[in-house]
């Protein structure tokens, strides 16, 4: 294939030039839209309203789905949008994690709204080509291109030529081969693609490319939540390629890069000096929790039925140092000194379409590696390896696939699942082969895979419709809220990280808040009115990265030396102090800790509202299965039988002796329970929500999200 023949006869269905503007501290103050249905190109002026409330990244996204779509709106529609945008951080070079955007758009699989931050090379690329924001939208009659090209300021769509790829290993290479000048030019092309997978189910992935200069090689990020790849395939849309000239030190033109160079340097010092006695994550990216969550019973097996394993050492921190390549600038956007995106390089496939050739694998990252390994029982690094690389080619969530499998798993091990039903794919724990021939099936389009591919949420209830097995008991082993499977933490033992999980607008992922060390190892928050102030604080301090354009790993996956003897040294002041200072030094906007707050509060309080609007957003939506509070099974009570009897007597002053297994499991469940729903009052009052979970229009009032569309919604919920 000539990959240069290719793009020089490609074949343009519509192209705009725009007139280029630089950054003014940190904005644009335009998006680009794109409809690949009626083949609109258009630039679009970003209202001061929108840019005063909505920040960037995340807020853009959501204000401009809600303008969008309709209340009636699914995520077929050809009026859902795909919408990208990086905070007006995004993109500079002085500080490390700055090279963050986030893709918000309403959900295959969970049909309410998503947002999954991602990095890699496209987020940043948007901006140098002169957009705040990306929005896709409509569904085009053929298989198509998008090409924002930012060195001669124009726009293209074009019909995928034949012979390129689908799978985003080898798309990713071959477009970045055709679209850039040279080997060093490669580095300012970027794309986002999916996979075939996605084609074939609810639960497909974004990629997002960045050019590994060292190894010269293409690598992959992922926005992985939610169905992204889903809906990028469904409107006909192979890939988005975004091409810029050389970066610059100051794209962003920010209002003075003084401090922002100067809170670099004092991160990088951190990293060089603390890194090797704190994470590790030059050497292990997030994969070293691997060696620690397990002795505090909190990293999932089987299905989050343990917390351990005798065979979790075959997979712990030390076991990935080994399989990654070390000494390599792993950093997946210029600038960023963590060095995280940790890879297996020369990799050997076994299975598959790809069998016998070499290739990079991106990871595992701890997600990745819990997901695909523990929780599935599978304890060789090399097939939990090999199941990352195909999810990530083809276009699936990791995260997501985990769940399902372990779900299947234990459904197979109660008798819901059989040989007939699973179309002979074996699901017996621990079997990576029957995971991989799952994946392969789903990127054919045949088989049982194709209805893995539909999500926890929708195969519960097909097994429960079908009579398959008794309803209750897989409610409760079904790892999902909202429609969204569960990241990779066991939040038995942790009331606030229950509600951490089960309480978010978009499903139980950890990025909102992570407070199970805060609750259930340290105990720094033992009342109902503490852990609803960590639920109040902690999600809508995580929200503002997604505003901004920042990573969450550099806030408190390296911490200074004297965080512990800091007042709320869970907060990492110093950090949080450096995220103030370089907000203000980009955008010269008056800005404080408490105001970073207010920020994110707003727009997490619209994005509630949003889900309203769909239908979606109050009280019942934020139920948890009962796995994720306690034990279903009699199994999993005896394998904590102390710690539960102790429970019982301390707590409640039951005498376990007493009672039979069936009664104090009952007992405990009653108590877990209530103790939740308890725990959902102590929070809404602190959000200023009412007894349904629905925001009061006090509230907006009070923290000036009180917009006339928005008051429409909440107002007879009041």
């Amino acid at each position: 294939m000539n990959l240069q023949e290719i793009k020089n006869n490609r074949k343009i269905i519509a192209s705009a030039p725009y007139s280029w503007k630089p950054m003014d501290k940190g904005y644009s103050d335009v998006s680009l839209y794109v409809n690949v249905g009626n083949n609109k190109i258009e630039v679009r002026d970003i209202a001061p309203e929108t840019k005063e409330k909505f920040i960037g990244g995340k807020g853009y996204g959501l204000r401009m789905l809600w303008d969008a779509v309709k209340p009636d709106t699914k995520w077929s529609d050809p009026e859902n949008e795909i919408v990208i945008s990086g905070g007006p951080c995004c993109g500079i070079t002085q500080y490390s994690g700055a090279g963050k955007s986030i893709v918000v758009a309403i959900s295959p699989q969970t049909e309410k709204i998503i947002d999954s931050n991602v990095g890699g090379h496209f987020g940043p690329h948007l901006k140098i080509a002169g957009f705040d924001a990306l929005e896709l939208q409509g569904i085009s009659d053929k298989d198509v291109i998008v090409f924002i090209n930012g060195t001669d300021h124009k726009v293209e769509i074009f019909e995928t030529p034949q012979g390129l790829s689908y799978d985003s290993h080898l798309l990713g290479e071959e477009l970045l081969e055709m679209f850039a000048d040279s080997e060093k030019d490669k580095i300012n092309v970027s794309v986002v693609a999916s996979g075939k997978a996605a084609e074939h189910s609810l639960i497909g992935m974004l990629n997002f490319t960045f050019y590994d200069m060292k190894r010269g090689k293409v690598r992959l990020k992922q926005a992985g939540r939610g169905g992204l790849g889903t809906l990028m395939r469904q409107k006909g849309v192979r890939a988005i390629v975004a091409k810029v000239p050389k970066v610059t030190g100051n794209f962003n033109n920010v209002a003075e890069l003084e401090p922002i160079m100067e809170r670099g340097k004092r991160f990088n010092k951190e990293m060089r000096e603390l890194d090797d006695i704190q994470c590790q994550m030059k050497q292990l990216g997030t994969a070293h929790l691997m060696g620690v969550l397990e002795k505090y019973d909190i990293l999932p097996v089987m299905n989050f039925k343990y917390g351990d394993h005798k065979d979790c050492p075959k997979i712990d921190m030390e076991v990935w140092k080994k399989y990654f390549t070390q000494g390599v600038p792993d950093g997946c956007w210029i600038g960023c000194n963590m060095s995280c995106a940790k890879g297996v390089d020369n990799f050997e496939l076994r299975t598959g379409p790809y069998k016998g050739s070499k290739v990079i694998v991106d990871g595992p990252e701890y997600e990745n590696a819990a997901a695909l390994g523990s929780n599935l029982a599978i304890f060789d690094p090399l097939a939990i390896i090999e199941q990352n690389f195909y999810c990530d080619t083809y276009g699936v969530c990791t995260i997501t696939w985990g769940n399902i499998v372990g779900f299947l798993m234990e459904c197979w091990d109660n008798g819901i699942l059989n040989a007939e039903r699973t179309g002979g794919v074996d699901l017996t724990w621990g079997n990576a082969d029957a995971s991989l021939e799952l994946l392969h099936q789903m990127a054919r389009g045949e088989g049982f895979g194709v209805t893995t591919g539909l999500g926890v949420m929708r195969l519960k209830k097909m097994f429960i419709d079908n009579n398959w097995g008794d309803s209750k008991f897989i409610n409760d082993i079904a790892m999902e809220n909202k429609g969204l499977e569960y990241s990779m933490y066991l939040s038995k033992e942790s009331l606030a990280q229950q509600g951490g999980y089960a309480m978010t607008n978009k499903g139980p992922q950890h990025d909102e808040a992570w407070l199970i060390f805060m609750d259930m190892v340290n105990n720094m928050i033992p009342t109902f009115e503490n852990k609803a102030e960590a639920l109040h604080y902690f999600p809508y301090f995580r929200t503002w990265f997604g505003l901004a354009g920042f990573c969450k790993l550099c806030w408190n996956d390296i911490e200074p030396a004297d965080n512990a003897q800091q007042p709320e040294p869970n907060k990492v002041p110093e950090h949080v102090d450096n995220y103030v200072t370089i907000f203000k030094a980009v955008t010269g906007r008056e800005f404080d800790k408490e105001e970073m707050i207010r920020m994110s509060e707003r727009v997490y309080n619209f994005q509630k509202i949003f889900n309203i609007r769909l239908g979606f957003g109050t009280r019942e939506y934020d139920a948890q299965p009962y796995r994720a509070a306690g034990p279903v099974t009699q199994e999993e009570y005896l394998s904590r039988q102390e710690r539960y009897d102790k429970q019982l007597s301390e707590i409640l002053g039951i005498n376990p002796e007493e009672l039979t297994l069936e009664q104090k499991m009952s007992r405990l469940r009653e108590h877990r329970e209530d103790q939740y729903e308890k725990l959902l009052d102590a929070v809404y009052f602190r959000r200023g929500w009412n007894k349904n979970g629905v925001p009061k229009i006090e509230h907006l009032q009070k923290i000036g999200m009180d917009l006339p569309e928005l008051i429409e919604v909440v107002k007879p919920l009041q």
